[in-house]
């Protein structure tokens, strides 16, 4: 079954849809990546976020990563990693 989701919390929303790439969530399962942008309770969202994912899809791997500070981008090893290693990523913020 093709799964794919895009969630923006910007409001307005954007004037023009992001393409997203489908990929397929049947087989061997999906390896999820944990993008923590190292905000107060962000790692308690995302905990909670990769649990329901779990309910719904097979997931055979997760590979989480944590920002050094939220006004910073995620350096590109860590960002390189997460594209070779996962199928898609979650990513929060939260205070």
């Amino acid at each position: 079954m093709p799964l794919t989701l895009c969630v923006s919390p910007e409001a307005p929303p954007p004037a023009q849809a992001i393409a997203a790439e489908t990929r397929s969530a049947a087989g061997a399962g999906l390896r999820l990546g944990l993008l923590d942008n190292s905000k107060s309770n962000a790692d308690h969202l995302l905990r909670f976020l990769a649990q329901a994912a779990g309910e719904s899809i097979q997931i055979t791997a997760v590979v989480k990563e944590r920002k050094y500070s939220a006004s910073r981008p995620l350096e590109a090893a860590a960002l390189d990693k997460l594209a070779q290693e996962t199928d898609f990523v979650l990513s929060a913020m939260a205070d």
